[in-house]
């Protein structure tokens, strides 16, 4: 795995465990290795994913 791809995986992760913990410091290990329009585009598909799975989970879907 790369680095860019282990900053993501973290960063989605932060994202759906508690969103006010991402911080500056992870911010800028994003910029490191997205451009900020890769990041918006991360953000969105990560926000979108999470809240799907949230959404699946309050309605009772089965994921497998």
């Amino acid at each position: 795995m790369t680095a860019r791809e282990r900053v993501a995986i973290r960063f989605a992760e932060k994202l759906a465990v508690d969103h006010r913990k991402v911080d500056e410091a992870l911010w800028s290990e994003l910029r490191e290795h997205f451009s900020e329009a890769e990041i918006i585009e991360l953000v969105a598909h990560a926000t979108l994913f999470i809240g799907w799975g949230r959404f699946n989970e309050i309605v009772g879907i089965d994921p497998s």
